[in-house]
C-alpha cells in the first residue's frame, strides 16, 4: 500500500470521527516491510484537532523514530504467555519488561501517554491455558509502569464470553474500567459475543482495523483478523476505535475501507460480517450489540467530549 494511500486513508479515519487513531509502527521494516515507510507517513500526517495519534514503539530503537514526531501515544505489547514473547520478543516476560522500563521513562518523559498491549491474556498457541491471575499479574506490572491504557488480546480468538467476562473483572481489581480495552480476533466465529460480554462488563474501548487486518506476526499461527471489515492483507494503519466513543459516520467510515480497497483493488469481506448477513443468530447479536453501544453512548455522552487515549 503507498504512503500516499495510508495517509488518505488515516485523514478519512479522522475526518469521519474517529478520536484515536494508531497510524503506524516503529519496528524493524525487516521484519514488516510493509511498515518501512513508519516515518514519512508521521510527517505527512495531517492532524486534525481532537484527535489523538499514536504508533506502536516496541524498543529503544523504535523509541529514536517515535521522539520528536510530536505523536500524542506509544504503544508496546508484552504476552502473558512466556513462550508466545519469547517467540516475538526473543526473551522472556521479564526480561523484556526490564529492558523497556528505561523506553516507559523516557515516553512518560517526553510527555507522551503509554498504552499497552497484552498478547494471549485467553490462552497461547504454544502453551495453550493462560491462568488469569498471570493475566493480572502482568496488569499490575504494566500499572506500576507507568501505562495509563491496557489493552487485553484475544491473540488467536480463542476467547469465549463468560472468559471475557471472568478476565475483566478479575483485572478491573487491578485497574481502573476506564484504563482497559478489549482487542478480540475472530478466529472462531466468536468475537462479536466477546465484544458484547465485554460490553456488558463494562468495558468502553475496544480495538479494531480498518481496511485490513491486524498487524501479522509468524509467531501467532492459527491467528486471524479482528474486528475488521475488510480482510485484505496485511495492515499498515491500526485506527482505534473507543467504545463510547464511537463517534463516526457509517458511511464516512465505510469511505476510509474503500480507499483502501481501491488502492489494493481487492474487495473483500471478513467472515464475521459474512455471517451477520448470511445466519440470523448473529445478525440479531450485531443488532443487539449496535443497541447496547448506542446506551453506552448516551449514558456517557460527558466523556464523549472527552479525547479518548
Amino acid at each position: 500500500m503507498a504512503t500516499a494511500a495510508k495517509l488518505e486513508l488515516l485523514d478519512r479515519l479522522a475526518e469521519a470521527g474517529l478520536r484515536s487513531i494508531e497510524v503506524t509502527s516503529f519496528v524493524s521494516p525487516k521484519w514488516i516491510p510493509q511498515l518501512a515507510d513508519a516515518d514519512e507517513v508521521v510527517a505527512g500526517l495531517v492532524r486534525r484537532p481532537g484527535v489523538r495519534y499514536s504508533a506502536l514503539v516496541p524498543n529503544a530503537s523504535g523509541f529514536e523514530r517515535f521522539e520528536g514526531t510530536g505523536l500524542d501515544d506509544a504503544a508496546f505489547f508484552v504476552s502473558a504467555s512466556e513462550t508466545h514473547n519469547r517467540k516475538n520478543e526473543n526473551r522472556g516476560v521479564a526480561e523484556y519488561l526490564e529492558r523497556f522500563a528505561p523506553v516507559a521513562e523516557q515516553i512518560l518523559a517526553s510527555g507522551a501517554g503509554l498504552r499497552c498491549y497484552v498478547s494471549t491474556v485467553c490462552g497461547c498457541p504454544y502453551e495453550g491455558e493462560v491462568a488469569v491471575e498471570a493475566v493480572v499479574a502482568l496488569v499490575r506490572q504494566l500499572d506500576a509502569m507507568g501505562a495509563e491504557e491496557i489493552s487485553l488480546g484475544d491473540t488467536i480468538g480463542i476467547g469465549t464470553p463468560d472468559q471475557v467476562r471472568r478476565l475483566v473483572r478479575a483485572v478491573h481489581e487491578a485497574i481502573p474500567l476506564e484504563r482497559i480495552a478489549l482487542h478480540l480476533h475472530d478466529t472462531y466465529g466468536r468475537a462479536l459475543a466477546n465484544l458484547q460480554a465485554g460490553l456488558e462488563e463494562g468495558i468502553r474501548i475496544f480495538d479494531r482495523t480498518r481496511g485490513g487486518r491486524d498487524r501479522d506476526r509468524p509467531s501467532s499461527p492459527g491467528r486471524r483478523h479482528g474486528l475488521d471489515r475488510n480482510a485484505a492483507g496485511p495492515a499498515a494503519t491500526r485506527p482505534r476505535v473507543s467504545g463510547a466513543r464511537w463517534r463516526a459516520g457509517r458511511e464516512r467510515l465505510g469511505q476510509g475501507g474503500s480507499c483502501r480497497d481501491q488502492v489494493t483493488e481487492r474487495q473483500r469481506f471478513s467472515s464475521t460480517l459474512r455471517r451477520c448477513c448470511t445466519r440470523r443468530e448473529l445478525r440479531g447479536r450485531w443488532e443487539r450489540v449496535r443497541a447496547m453501544c448506542s446506551t453506552a453512548i448516551r449514558s456517557s455522552s460527558r466523556g464523549c467530549e472527552k479525547s479518548s487515549g
